[in-house]
């Protein structure tokens, strides 16, 4: 990124002279490596927009705007991040749709008994994350695809947490939609994907108007530019997709297959060591059913001090409803500490976290003794 803004900045797809071809090769490089990552056909169905949340708004907007009507029925889980929520909702409300939720069963893990009952000629979408923000859980997402595609709904993965963390390959899961975020997989913010179905991406309206996606404009109409160009309006983000490339470049050659056996390590010591707390609850299946997080609770302590006093030791975790209010309310919850692992994690960042909870166990006890009194 860098190396872009010293030594060819420049605007892209327009410009003829050698720094802008320069950025826009770049560029497109960056989409044929991110294409070859989750094995998309072709490159021009991998659209660049700022995150995985503008990734699932696109397809609301443009494809859930000519194909949902009233009455429709939109399929979720209750263990949805607000980004793979709150579009459907919106979508629910300017159209009239009906939003139906897969719920989990006590072990975090979805109710696959359910998913028949909630599929029928009604289904339009279904919108499932493909690994639990919260949970870690991995969804059979293959399963769920084959079974909404039998009564001829969509399908739409939020892959935020799954592409940065094992092979995801969309031509064998046979998704329409695959959206996913640069900055959870060693890449920059403000850059995400969209993958497509090319028919259904070819069909759909555009999202946003202006420059770069038109082919011809009149004084009354506008003709279209072919993909990926038709959904990436106005000057995109240059920069942060060529980060995006290296980023894959990065990933790749630390190897997604044994970067997955490293967490599972990892998730299996951590569950095993934080299990020897008295008083801790943890959420969600078994590490050998999750990925890359463990969500936990201390009886009497607010995850917010629990991760107060661990960054005083120089440990960061997430504290908060994680953007997944329906799944707190689900785990009875107002919120939970959350512990993320991933390639650049050890065994002694474990101990350091099974250390830290110690001390703030104590500490925290210590200073509700002395409220007490």
């Amino acid at each position: 990124m860098d190396d872009y803004y010293d030594t060819y900045r420049s605007n892209i797809h327009r410009g003829i002279y050698r720094i802008s071809e320069e950025a826009t090769a770049q560029y497109e490089r960056a989409r044929e490596k991110v294409a070859q990552l989750v094995n998309a056909p072709r490159a021009r169905q991998i659209i660049f927009t700022r995150n995985t949340t503008e990734s699932i708004n696109l397809v609301a907007y443009s494809w859930g705007s000519a194909n949902i009507q009233e009455g429709d029925e939109i399929v979720l889980t209750v263990m949805e991040h607000h980004s793979n929520l709150v579009p459907w909702q919106l979508m629910a409300q300017r159209t009239g749709a009906v939003l139906r939720f897969m719920e989990i069963t006590d072990e975090g893990l979805l109710d696959f008994t359910q998913l028949h009952d909630l599929l029928t000629e009604k289904t339009k979408l279904v919108a499932v994350g493909h690994v639990s923000n919260v949970l870690g859980t991995i969804n059979p997402i293959q399963s769920i695809i084959m079974a909404a595609h039998a009564v001829g709904a969509k399908v739409v993965v939020d892959a935020a947490q799954s592409v940065p963390h094992f092979q995801v390959d969309v031509q064998q899961l046979d998704c329409d939609f695959l959206a996913f975020s640069g900055h959870k997989m060693c890449g920059p913010t403000g850059i995400g994907v969209l993958y497509g179905k090319l028919e259904l991406l070819e069909e759909m309206p555009p999202f946003l108007g202006g420059g770069s996606m038109i082919r011809s404009v009149e004084r009354d109409v506008s003709s279209y530019a072919e993909l990926p160009a038709k959904f990436e309006a106005g000057t995109p983000s240059i920069a942060e997709a060529i980060g995006l490339g290296h980023a894959v470049d990065y990933i790749t050659q630390a190897n997604l297959a044994a970067l997955q056996v490293h967490e599972q390590e990892l998730l299996k010591y951590a569950h095993n060591r934080l299990q020897e707390i008295e008083g801790i609850t943890l959420y969600g299946p078994a590490p050998h059913q999750k990925a890359g997080v463990i969500s936990f609770n201390m009886e009497g302590i607010h995850p917010h001090d629990v991760a107060g006093v661990l960054d005083t030791h120089d440990i960061a975790i997430r504290a908060g409803h994680h953007c997944a209010q329906p799944l707190m309310k689900r785990l009875d919850v107002i919120a939970t500490a959350r512990a993320s692992f991933y390639l650049y994690n050890t065994i002694d960042d474990v101990d350091r976290l099974y250390e830290g909870l110690c001390r703030t166990q104590k500490l925290m006890t210590r200073s509700q003794r002395r409220r007490a009194e």
